[in-house]
């Protein structure tokens, strides 16, 4: 390992920058330098090696850019630059090569400036850093808070964006260490460790903040009291972006990150066990997106949470992993919309790193047909051009399209506020005092509001959300190709057909989401699905919480009282706590993690009898050219066209095909022409693959998770299954099959074992109107608390359901908090 800057600093408040790459060659040694205008303040920094003994100072052979801004000024006398210069660091292109400086580590170069000077993220293949790999003497490894999640930053506007962010953890008067918890890409192939591991700013455990040591302040005071030095952090990062925006336009930080350098700061390391606090207010467990959000809330509100998830890497579901060499996929979930539009603004995810690329057009359906070239449905957000293709099938159909849109809006408006709220506690109607019952009958505000908004409308509405999706779409349309699409949405990862009675509202499910405030839409997470989850990892470690990745919960403990009072892990660990929230599914948590003999014996039934079958097997494909369809074929440089980002439909001339691929499944066989919606992710985000390649995500139903005769789903099953898939492909863009690198096939059984999805159900449980809202995950029970006091549910099992929305848990932690403020 090459050496490693680490920095000190002899003022309060100072801010250190650490550089995400491996270890560089070259001399080393201690080195001083000034900072003359960060924040405003003058701050002297140290720059030393991780050596045994003092050599002679770096140098700093930068040559001037084009534009001539801050590259471009060479060090003076050994000294390094000012750190205002530093921070307008430019496009890769003007960045000098070598281990400091690539994202790979790979080559040599320059070493960083001295004025740079902080302990380095290690981007190291294969391992993680930890404190024994330095020699003997030297200070623990620190890690920069705000780990790259894909390479670099977009723009001056994410840059500046991950600065404040942890100029707020930095100065909001945490003790602070930070810890590579977030790993964001898997094991190698054949291992169990990450082939790439990054860090995130983890607080050290810390029994009280410190004004609530001095002054004994309250929870709800203390947490004011931050609440009001976050605002003046605030305003300070506000000074530093100003700064970051001055310069040439191609300037950011490219692949930068501060480091709060707080005098007298622990530092710590998440992988030493003796890091992990044996009492919390709050355990998490689980790291999906809702356990993720649950404690980001609930630490935003004081309540010390610790996350304890499982596998090597964040997000559950939602993850970015890279299966084959160099191709990173979003390898289960891969699409963005249903996301709340207030856990964007209240965790201010942006902030945190997070980056949308909107989809317009959004749908690409190409036919098999006897013409040339084949026909195709483009539908986009302009409307006037999705009119006109769909009046290549039909004129009526094209007039019809906009009411429907409208129609389909207005339902999702009435219901758009049920899923940020609990559902309706009807026990509590009929129990408890006076108070109680006035209390919930609050509840029922939402669910009013709902039924003022549909007024006269509430039968058709009633009608689409109990009537099959076929029923619904023949009142409005006649072209089989325009109805099978849109019929996708209605019954995407559900164990139904077209005809199914209730599939409607599954398609609503998938159209009530918002990006950048369009109504429907859906994009790409800029770096993979696991992006996203790193976003809201960073936003809870920025308020404190502690996240550790490979801590497996093996049971919840409960006290003699029958409370939950905190979890053991799998190695005998106890962690004690006042709250347990369970982002696992309801069979997990009730049949796995909760002594059965504690719970009601009704509940535990209703749980077993919940509707887990999942049709779906998700293939991840690395590719060495685009697919070129028959019915819009490539042009000769390769490059994507408008299609290319879409979701591409395949089998989808119309719905009969769809039921029929239903009606295979529903006997134990695979489909032999399945339904297939066909995502490039790459085609707007090239990072996720080698120049000129691709990643392509298949999602495709239906499978059954048991095979018919009790098959297993083994390796064979496997390849037979998804090589039939890959006819289908050849069928519309021929030299598919040809262009295939590598293939990560994950069936039901698969989706279960790995990411926990019970029966490989990717909502944790069917979305039929038997299993929602009043009676998610039981009845009684739908208002996440379990029949265990201070025992939460927090996951997709719970309202509203699943889809990487957030709601369950941003929900879960405020009723949660609730309760924690009575204790």
């Amino acid at each position: 390992m090459g050496p490693a800057l680490r920095g000190s600093n002899s003022r309060s408040g100072s801010v250190l920058l650490a550089r995400a790459g491996d270890g560089g060659s070259g001399s080393t040694g201690p080195q001083r330098g000034l900072c003359p205008i960060l924040l405003g303040r003058n701050f002297p920094c140290q720059a030393t090696a991780l050596g045994s003994g003092p050599s002679s100072p770096p140098s700093f052979p930068f040559s001037r850019c084009s534009q001539g801004c801050a590259w471009g000024l060479p060090a003076r006398g050994g000294q390094a630059p000012p750190v205002s210069q530093c921070l307008l660091a430019h496009h890769p292109s003007h960045v000098p090569l070598g281990p400091l400086w690539s994202r790979t580590g790979a080559g040599g170069g320059s070493q960083a400036p001295a004025c740079l000077s902080s302990s380095f993220l290690g981007y190291r293949l294969g391992s993680t850093w930890h404190p024994a790999e330095h020699q003997a003497g030297s200070d623990p490894v620190s890690f920069s808070a705000l780990g790259l999640v894909s390479g670099p930053p977009a723009g001056p506007s994410q840059s500046s964006a991950r600065v404040s962010a942890l100029l707020q953890a930095a100065l909001g008067g945490q003790r602070l260490a930070c810890a590579p918890v977030l790993p964001s890409l898997p094991a190698s192939p054949g291992t169990q460790r990450p082939a790439l591991r990054q860090g995130v700013l983890c607080p050290l455990p810390c029994a009280r903040k410190p004004w609530e040591k001095l002054l004994c302040k309250s929870k709800v005071q203390a947490a004011g009291h931050r609440a009001a030095v976050a605002r003046h952090c605030g305003a300070m990062a506000a000074g530093l972006r100003a700064r970051l925006g001055t310069g040439c336009s191609s300037c950011w930080l490219w692949g930068w990150h501060l480091f709060p350098g707080l005098p007298g700061a622990r530092l710590a390391h998440a992988g030493a066990a003796d890091q992990l606090q044996q009492e919390y207010d709050a355990v998490v467990i689980g790291a999906g997106h809702n356990g993720l959000v649950a404690a980001a809330y609930l630490q935003r509100a004081g309540v010390r949470t610790v996350v304890l998830e499982k596998r090597h890497v964040l997000g559950g579901a939602a993850v970015t992993e890279e299966i084959v060499p160099g191709f990173k996929f979003s390898r289960a979930s891969y699409l963005l919309s249903l996301l709340r539009p207030q856990i964007y603004t209240e965790l201010e995810l942006q902030r945190h790193g997070l980056r949308v690329l909107p989809r317009d057009p959004y749908s690409f359906t190409p036919l098999l047909e006897d013409k040339s070239p084949p026909r195709s449905l483009l539908l986009g957000h302009d409307m006037a051009q999705t009119q006109q293709q769909i009046a290549q099938f039909s004129q009526k159909d094209a007039q019809a399209y906009p009411k429907y849109e409208a129609f389909m809006g207005g339902l999702v408006s009435a219901l758009d506020p049920l899923l940020d709220a609990p559902p309706v506690d009807t026990a509590a109607l009929g129990q408890g005092s006076l108070i109680q019952r006035l209390r919930a009958l609050q509840t029922l505000q939402p669910l009013l509001r709902a039924g003022l908004v549909l007024g006269r409308q509430l039968p058709r509405y009633y009608e689409v959300l109990t009537a099959p999706i076929s029923k619904i779409l023949d009142q409005w349309f006649e072209s089989e190709p325009l109805k099978a699409t849109l019929a996708t949405d209605a019954v995407i990862g559900a164990m139904a057909s077209p005809h199914t009675p209730g599939s409607g509202y599954v398609l609503l499910h998938h159209v009530m989401g918002e990006l950048e405030g369009r109504q429907g839409a859906w994009g790409y997470v800029a770096g993979g699905m696991g992006a996203l989850s790193q976003a809201i990892a960073c936003a809870a470690a920025a308020h404190g919480a502690h996240i550790f990745t490979e801590k497996a919960v093996c049971h919840v403990l409960l006290g003699r009282d029958g409370r939950a009072q905190g979890v053991v892990l799998q190695d005998g660990t106890e962690v004690r706590s006042k709250l347990v929230l369970s982002n696992a599914s309801p069979q997990i948590t009730f049949l796995e993690l909760t002594p059965q003999e504690q719970l009601p014996n009704d509940f535990v039934q209703r749980i077993r009898q919940v509707d887990t079958r999942s049709p779906v097997t998700k293939i991840n494909v690395a590719v060495n050219q685009l697919p070129s369809f028959l019915a819009a074929p490539n042009t000769r440089d390769g490059r994507p066209l408008p299609h290319h980002q879409c979701s591409i439909h395949l089998n989808c001339e119309g719905t009969h095909l769809l039921h029929q691929a239903f009606t295979e499944a529903t006997h134990g066989h695979p489909s032999s022409r399945p339904m297939i919606e066909l995502c490039i992710p790459s085609a707007l985000d090239p990072g996720l693959a080698p120049r000129g390649c691709h990643v392509v995500s298949l999602f495709t139903q239906y499978t059954p998770s048991v095979l018919a005769g009790g098959q297993p789903w083994d390796e064979q099953a496997r390849n037979a299954y998804a090589d039939t898939v890959f006819d289908c492909i050849e069928a519309y863009a021929p030299g598919f099959k040809a262009s295939i690198i590598g293939r990560d096939i994950l069936t039901p059984p698969d989706l279960e074992r790995i990411f926990g999805l019970p029966g490989g159900n990717i909502f944790h449980g069917g979305m039929s109107l038997d299993q929602l809202y009043f009676a998610r995950p039981a009845p009684s029970y739908s208002g996440y608390r379990s029949p265990i006091p201070s025992l939460y549910l927090c996951g997709s099992g719970a309202h509203p359901g699943g889809g990487v929305m957030g709601a369950a848990g941003r929900n879960a932690a405020r009723v949660a908090l609730e309760d924690f403020r009575r204790l």
